[in-house]
């Protein structure tokens, strides 16, 4: 099994890249956001998780030991698959992820592109119990949306359980008026 490659990276296309080994061989590997970026070409040592499927041998690279870690406990969530948790991994890092399973902040995952809350949720959940951690629905910190926003979407005729789905989208860094313009988008699509 592939552990670890040490090369360069040599081309990124999407989300992936090619890394020339010192023997002449290339692995395509799924890059962590952090190196997608960079000037080619670039020399790196990546720890490596190969997921062996019926159609393909896929690699995942990570550039600490730690992100590999945290790519391995996200898979033993049910219903998380390799490209989840590698976003999640890849997105975050140990300590950050392990804090928002303690904090139980719903909203840490849910900023993550491509993870919706049922799957944030059943991510605070099993991990709660693997890393030990006391799971309370009541403390579970969901996001709250801006009352104006709330009361202004309301208005508009949209569903108020429909509303608060969405929150976890929005970001108070925004303006109310950037907040309800992004909230319509979001509910329009939803339907």
């Amino acid at each position: 099994m592939i552990g670890k490659i040490r090369g360069s990276i040599t081309e990124i296309d999407g989300d992936s890249g090619l890394i020339e080994t010192a023997s002449g061989v290339f692995y395509k590997v799924f890059l962590p956001k952090k190196l997608l970026g960079i000037l080619l070409p670039y020399p790196i040592e990546i720890y490596i998780h190969l997921q062996v499927r019926d159609d393909a041998l896929v690699l995942f690279g990570f550039l600490t030991r730690q992100d590999q870690q945290l790519f391995s406990l996200l898979l033993s969530v049910s219903g998380v698959g390799p490209k989840t948790a590698f976003t999640v991994a890849s997105q975050s890092n140990w300590q950050e992820c392990v804090s928002a399973i303690q904090r139980q902040d719903l909203k840490y995952f849910s900023q993550i592109p491509g993870l919706g809350k049922k799957t944030a949720m059943k991510i605070l959940l099993e991990l709660s119990q693997k890393l030990k951690t006391e799971f309370d629905f009541d403390k579970l910190q969901e996001p709250e949306i801006n009352r104006t926003v709330h009361e202004a979407l309301l208005s508009l005729g949209f569903r108020s359980q429909d509303i608060k789905e969405i929150a976890f989208q929005l970001s108070n860094q925004q303006s109310i008026e950037q907040q309800i313009s992004v909230a319509i988008k979001l509910l329009t699509n939803k339907k």
